[in-house]
């Protein structure tokens, strides 16, 4: 920890992942209808995470990527326990936003549980499966790695997230449809956006002169000090 430095590329990368994160938590207030199936709006910005992710793994190593991890749940942490204090202060009488402020920031404790876990299992998920195909592949097959990981990643956290914050208020099928569908779409995200993020990570190992393999670190992601 003590000789670890940070590059302007990898601060803004930090920053863009924990403001992706707690934008989603926001934006999934809103759900809109995609085809047969209603999708929370976190939908649009979400997804990035897991190619910031994709991209810290695969310049940084898996260390580096379990540090931002980490650093994105304690920033969303902060921003519930803020707004939950937020909603506890008395409204001024002449302000009549407070129905809508609840809405927005009134997370149920549930819904919070679910979203801070399959956020985690997912994320380490998608950092471990680019970290040791890296590893295995010698570097090579950028584009495969980063699809599948993304869709191993997205399927953890669909699977977490929906029946811990769904289980039991709505039928078993919509719930599937639901995950299926989510999956589905951010993989197609990836997909769509991966020319910019091969390009993004050619650019950034040749101006930062990294290209780290994880051979031989734990991947414990309790570990935080091992930089």
């Amino acid at each position: 920890m003590k000789n670890f430095a940070v590059s302007p590329v990898f601060m803004l990368l930090g920053l863009l992942f924990c403001t992706c994160l707690m934008l989603s938590n926001l934006m999934a207030v809103k759900l809109f209808q995609f085809g047969p199936i209603a999708l929370p709006a976190a939908v649009i910005i979400f997804p990035l995470s897991y190619i910031i992710n994709d991209c810290i793994s695969e310049i940084w190593g898996y260390r580096r990527a379990r540090l931002i991890i980490w650093l994105g749940f304690a920033m969303n942490f902060l921003m519930v326990v803020v707004s939950q204090i937020a909603l506890a202060l008395p409204s001024a009488p002449f302000w009549d936003g407070a129905e809508h402020f609840h809405y927005v920031f009134g997370l149920a404790p549930r819904l919070a549980f679910a979203s801070f876990t399959a956020f985690l299992a997912g994320s380490f998920m998608n950092a471990y499966v680019m970290s040791r195909m890296k590893v295995a592949s010698r570097g090579r097959h950028f584009s495969a790695r980063a699809i599948l990981s993304t869709v191993l990643g997205e399927g953890v956290d669909s699977l977490i997230f929906f029946p811990l914050a769904f289980g039991g208020t709505m039928p078993p099928v919509a719930m599937l449809t639901m995950m299926l569908g989510q999956v589905t779409l951010k993989t197609l995200y990836e997909i769509l956006i991966l020319p910019v993020t091969v390009r993004v990570v050619e650019y950034v190992k040749r101006v930062e002169g990294a290209d780290v393999y994880d051979e031989h670190i734990s991947y414990n992601i309790l570990r935080i000090r091992e930089i």
